[in-house]
């Protein structure tokens, strides 16, 4: 169940491979060990509108938000998000804003249909 989505500012398509890293993310959510593999889905959103701070949007940013159902302990998901921000640096250190933020989903709300 566990969803990885990139969000990035537009001027991030210019300076790096967002699909590559999107592919390289998903391997480390699927090698960490915690997850169905098949369960897994990742995605990336583009953001053409942003601001930050004062700087409106002359500031370009990556941001990683996983969602997975609650049952990890804080050490698995604070090495998840340790493993992510080490990919996410390794390919785009010089985006000037990296941010990665793991949280849990409510178990008894969230609800799925397979066809």
């Amino acid at each position: 169940m566990p969803n990885l989505v990139m969000e990035y500012s537009s001027s991030v398509d210019e300076r790096v491979n967002v699909q590559g890293l999107l592919e390289d993310l998903h391997q480390v959510a699927l090698l960490s060990g915690l997850f169905d593999v098949g369960s897994v889905k990742s995605r990336a959103l583009r953001c053409h509108d942003w601001l930050i701070g004062d700087e409106g949007n002359s500031v370009d940013f990556i941001h990683i938000s996983f969602e997975l159902l609650d049952g990890r302990t804080p050490e698995q998901k604070r090495e998840l998000s340790r493993q992510l921000m080490a990919e996410l640096q390794g390919q785009a250190s010089h985006i000037r804003s990296l941010t990665v933020n793991v949280r849990d989903m409510d178990r008894e709300c969230f609800q799925k249909v397979i066809n």
